[in-house]
């Protein structure tokens, strides 16, 4: 028996895996074989068999082996203009494709002249990235705000690359890139807006609660107070000197958390702001409210410890792990959120390449 059929039977799924890969490998054979024809072929046609929109397709959904292909077999292409007088870098950059648009651009920099050039609308390349993301590209990121964000990122990275003039230029519709971005992004703002203070509301009251009973709790410590000499009975337990860090903490990252939260409330919001400013303080007061959980949970178990170990310490393990249950929901509910502000606003470049202007 071979190692294929003995792959098949242990693994149902190998079969269709297999089948699978070599389908994609002949696609890939037949495409190079296609693609070796192209440069023999007038623009006639190219428009006859629907070359710019097959290259359209393949940018759209990320094709990027299929650029590759025809980049390699045919280099010519990326001067080829579509019937809106787009190139290969101008789609990329629409359909909001930075695995393509790196691939391009580090073809050399005789190609990326073409990113001087602009579409019979008069656009450069800089109101192209103006432009809206295609939705199918704006799903794939939690939330309006950190779309927005995206959508500033994009603008500001190619803000970077192309010449300054660019940024003063009009297009068919007088419109300069900057102008374009906000008319463009009217709406996306708003969502955006409203997102962000949804959100900070909501984490806002969770912080204020904790506050209070971290506040209140300060004063009525676990065991009570000595009435002679006024000091707490259990002041010279470890346990209590746990509550009392862990309450402090708790208390002061709360607090932390409900300033931070009413500066989200607050803020102007304008375009600049979803960048950065929103996204930080977003990211500051998520991390001070999930400390100030942790540390309120802490507090708790330790201040059941304390009133439970005379008699029925064993009582005091059970509650502790049930204490973890909160910390457990907040990470499933809000932790991913605030691993995906972290990622995108300090960790993420759209652009692999050299931030250097063109002339």
């Amino acid at each position: 028996m071979s190692t294929y059929n003995i792959f098949q039977i242990a693994i149902p799924e190998f079969k269709h895996i297999h089948d699978a890969k070599l389908q994609h490998a002949q696609a890939v054979e037949l495409l190079k074989c296609i693609f070796k024809e192209i440069p023999k072929l007038s623009n006639q046609q190219l428009e006859t068999i629907g070359l710019d929109k097959a290259i359209y397709d393949a940018i759209k959904h990320g094709m990027f082996e299929f650029i590759d292909e025809i980049i390699e077999l045919y280099p010519e292409i990326i001067w080829r203009k579509d019937k809106k007088g787009r190139t290969l870098f101008a789609n990329a950059i629409v359909l909001r494709q930075e695995k393509i648009f790196n691939h391009v651009f580090r073809l050399g920099e005789k190609q990326r002249i073409t990113l001087l050039r602009h579409d019979i609308f008069r656009n450069n390349f800089l109101h192209l990235a103006a432009k809206l993301s295609p939705p199918s590209r704006l799903d794939h990121i939690s939330g309006a705000a950190l779309q927005m964000q995206r959508e500033l990122q994009w603008f500001e990275e190619l803000r970077r690359i192309l010449p300054p003039k660019f940024e003063e230029e009009l297009n068919e519709n007088n419109r300069t890139p900057a102008s374009l971005f906000s008319q463009e992004h009217k709406e996306l703002m708003k969502e955006g807006e409203k997102w962000m203070k949804n959100n900070a509301a909501s984490c806002m009251v969770v912080a204020t609660l904790i506050s209070a009973v971290m506040f209140t709790s300060a004063f009525t410590v676990p065991g009570g107070i000595d009435e002679k000499t006024g000091s707490p009975i259990f002041l010279r337990s470890n346990a209590f000197l746990v509550f009392v860090i862990a309450n402090s903490l708790s208390l002061f990252s709360s607090s932390t958390s409900v300033l931070v939260f009413l500066g989200v409330l607050t803020s102007h919001y304008a375009e600049k702001d979803f960048l950065q400013s929103l996204p930080a303080k977003s990211i500051l007061g998520l991390f001070t409210l999930f400390f100030s959980i942790v540390t309120m949970m802490v507090a708790f178990g330790s201040a059941i410890f304390i009133t439970l170990q005379e008699r029925l310490a064993w009582v005091s393990i059970p509650v502790i792990i049930l204490s973890t249950v909160p910390i457990a929901f907040f990470t499933l509910l809000q932790f991913p959120l605030l691993i995906e502000m972290l990622v995108s606003t300090y960790c993420c470049r759209i652009f692999d390449i050299p931030q250097t202007k063109l002339k």
